[in-house]
């Protein structure tokens, strides 16, 4: 069997506990319940570097007004919304501080207190390295542009997949932020939020020039990824928000696309959501909350 193929089996598995956990999961809340205090914890896909307007401190945290936890703090009225995501944070950056090239990002369970009442979390893309992994396979595909150059470079010569090494050990550490949150905001509802889909499953673009095999198996990295987060999230008994959505990803036409490519178009840092993107997970957050019923960008 090859890598992907038993990669999206292990995804699908994965999704389906996930989605019988679920089912114990807290029930629908309604917003008067959860805009007291709102925390959004997370990283730059949480954050959104350079689409306007940047405000916060650090300022190198590169915060927009107009990312997915102020969509959400303004459709609920939250009386008191603390945003401590900050771009390129880990797991780790929960309980320690986060340095940055000027500056030091305090932990961001820092902003958490017994009486918040809404947690919004989007991590576990650092702990498995998507810059590293997107700039490495960008670097490896012009040696092989119609194989799998970015699949070789990870896989060892017993046939041991990296990344897929590395997925269990992210979920892991998600799984440990879930419970660090609950222990210090036991009162919280919590909702895990997924990653939006950067590639298409199949086919790759101009705008995302890897090698023509690895774009399935990139898309299997990001399907396996979002599945263990949302099984930690099951197991933990939290609200999962899935991102994904077929047709929007960086091939995506420009008026369609929720995630740039390595040259955006729109304002935002390269294979990151744009603000089209944000309003989306935002919207869908409220759904996943009960606090909206539709996803009017779909």
């Amino acid at each position: 069997m090859s890598a992907p193929s038993a990669r999206r089996r292990t995804a699908a598995a994965l999704a389906a506990l996930a989605g019988a956990g679920a089912l114990l999961g807290p029930a629908a809340a309604h917003a008067e319940d959860l805009s007291a205090r709102y925390v959004a914890l997370g990283d730059s896909f949480t954050a959104g570097p350079f689409i306007p307007q940047q405000y916060g401190d650090p300022a190198l945290c590169l915060r927009s007004r107009n990312n997915y936890p102020n969509v959400v703090a303004e459709a609920l009225g939250a009386a008191e919304f603390v945003d401590a995501s900050c771009s390129g944070a880990e797991t780790r950056h929960m309980t320690e501080p986060q340095t940055l090239a000027l500056d030091t990002a305090p932990p961001q369970f820092d902003a958490l207190t017994p009486d918040t009442t809404l947690v919004t979390v989007g991590i576990g893309g650092n702990d498995l390295g998507f810059v590293d992994i997107a700039l490495t396979c960008l670097a490896v595909s012009v040696t092989d542009l119609t194989g799998d150059p970015c699949r070789d470079h990870y896989t060892d010569a017993q046939g041991r997949d990296e990344l897929a090494r590395r997925i269990p050990e992210t979920g892991d550490a998600v799984g440990e932020v879930l419970a660090g949150i609950r222990e210090r905001s036991p009162e919280a509802t919590v909702a895990v939020v997924g990653y939006l889909e950067l590639l298409p499953a199949d086919k790759g673009c101009l705008q995302v020039p890897y090698a023509t095999g690895d774009i399935p198996y990139l898309y299997g990295v990001w399907e396996d990824l979002n599945a263990v987060i949302e099984k930690e999230a099951a197991e933990a008994g939290t609200v999962f928000v899935d991102a994904s959505g077929p047709g929007h990803d960086m091939c995506a036409p420009r008026s369609q696309r929720w995630v740039e490519g390595i040259f955006p178009t729109r304002p935002t840092a390269p294979v990151h959501p744009n603000a089209d993107g944000m309003a989306e997970v935002g919207d869908r957050v409220l759904t996943s909350l009960g606090v909206r019923t539709d996803s009017p960008l779909v």
